[in-house]
């Protein structure tokens, strides 16, 4: 990796003072379903941020209102069936191909020829294949915590039964899992193991939800004001909608023919993000074997980073994506 960046002289928390009033939201017909939209700034250079799991464009706000004050146009979908975007016409045929052609479609709407796209956790993964699908739209990539690998339909066969994602695959049983509590509660359990360092596993006879105990506290870094704020947009969604395209949707079969992402990328890790123990991952970074598919990349490690290291750690992450922003504005 490229090199660390050390945190210990920052507070984990925002110095931004984020004011939500500048942030604007709108509602527009993406094909056919309506996607809740927050932007921000005027620049005429535009950066796309796409969410993930268990987020909303909220996950975004430290970073809309930096790279807006760096001169940029942010803008941060609530992806179909997320927030307040409404869900896909038939659940059964979601798949990450939305998001691919919800991205595109917004940057037609806005009449935007060419982004900056940010993405996290899977929403890495559409931001990866707009770029390969139509690369002449992307000025570069910043990723947090997901480098590009061709998929591989078997990846996590090795790992026990009780993974997380193997449960949520397996049809109702999340849905009864979760029923056992209300929404803020399912939220919360799923943020705070998301934010730990292990692979979120349990025991044959227990559920994914009993993996965090009642009188865990929240990470540091988000208040009960933003708990309140995504269980809001979670109680309007659920959580079928969500889940569908990343672990119960359709993952049609890849057919890219040597992928190569050629837009310079920017890939910043946290260096305590339970996804570097997923089978491969570690090695597939350290070893530059990511390299052979992403030839213009930079590595940068926040080594007390976690899975939501953009909300613990925004000053650090926000000067990454404004240099980088910068350097590659610069030399277009």
């Amino acid at each position: 990796m490229d090199y660390f960046i050390s945190t210990e002289s920052f507070r984990p928390v925002s110095s931004i003072s984020v004011s939500m009033d500048q942030i604007q939201h709108k509602h527009v017909n993406i094909r056919g379903v309506k996607l809740h939209i927050a932007e921000t700034g005027t620049g005429s250079s535009v950066v796309i941020f796409i969410h993930g799991f268990p987020e909303i464009w909220y996950s975004w706000r430290h970073q809309m209102i930096a790279v807006a004050n760096g001169g940029y146009h942010a803008i941060a979908p609530d992806l179909r069936g997320y927030g307040l975007s409404e869900h896909h016409p038939d659940l059964g045929k979601a798949s990450f191909d939305d998001f691919v052609e919800d991205t595109i479609a917004i940057l037609d709407y806005f009449q935007i020829e060419k982004a900056f796209l940010v993405g996290k956790d899977f929403g890495s993964w559409p931001v990866y294949l707009l770029s390969l699908l139509q690369p002449t739209r992307i000025s570069g990539i910043i990723s947090l915590g997901v480098p590009f690998f061709p998929p591989r339909p078997l990846r996590y066969k090795d790992l026990p039964e009780g993974f997380y994602i193997h449960r949520w695959k397996e049809p109702g049983r999340a849905e009864a899992d979760f029923s056992r509590f209300d929404v803020k509660t399912v939220w919360r359990n799923i943020y705070i193991l998301f934010s730990r360092n292990e692979i979120p596993i349990a025991d044959k006879d227990k559920e994914i939800m009993d993996l965090v105990d009642p009188s865990t506290p929240l990470p540091s870094w988000l208040s009960s004001e933003d708990l309140a704020i995504y269980a809001e947009a979670y109680e309007k969604s659920g959580f079928d909608s969500p889940m569908r395209a990343p672990y119960k949707g359709l993952h049609r079969e890849f057919t890219i023919r040597n992928p190569e992402v050629k837009a310079p990328v920017l890939l910043i890790i946290g260096g305590q993000d339970y996804f570097l123990k997923f089978p491969g991952i570690e090695d597939y970074l350290t070893s530059g074997k990511v390299r052979e598919y992403m030839s213009d990349l930079q590595i940068k490690t926040l080594p007390e980073g976690s899975h939501f290291v953009q909300e613990q750690f925004p000053d650090q992450v926000n000067q990454l994506i404004i240099d980088f922003l910068d350097k590659q504005v610069r030399s277009s």
